[in-house]
């Protein structure tokens, strides 16, 4: 869990032993992993460069989480590779629909990975 916890603050940018919401450390990817639907990894010999985690409702509804490339394997297909695969991996499981925030400067990325356009709401909590 620690290279996964690496390589998330890698691509985010910020150290990968900070506790917040937005930085987990390695404890808090074992709880997460272990609710998810499946997830798939991307690797440049042992080491850990790609990660696109499927969370989902128990039913027809998945949701890609944490798609996270290590900055040194970006724009080379990687995240495309892993989020195509995580869809197969999830319909292979019994989803039906697989859901997808995110920021609009990554509108182009998602789109090519085959995603189309809806309207969501977003609340708040904290």
């Amino acid at each position: 869990m620690q290279a996964l916890a690496e390589l998330h603050a890698a691509a985010f940018g910020y150290v990968p032993e900070a506790r917040d919401a937005e930085t987990w450390g390695a404890e808090t990817w074992g709880r997460v992993l272990a609710r998810s639907l499946c997830w798939v990894t991307a690797h440049q010999g042992e080491q850990l460069t790609g990660f696109v985690n499927v969370a989902w409702d128990d039913g027809l509804h998945a949701f890609l989480l944490d798609a996270a490339v290590h900055p040194g394997r970006a724009r080379r297909g990687v995240g495309t590779a892993l989020v195509k695969r995580a869809a197969r991996e999830a319909a292979l499981r019994g989803a039906g629909w697989l859901h997808v925030d995110y920021e609009p400067h990554l509108e182009g990325f998602y789109r090519g990975c085959g995603f189309g356009e809806t309207r969501a709401g977003l609340l708040r909590l904290n």
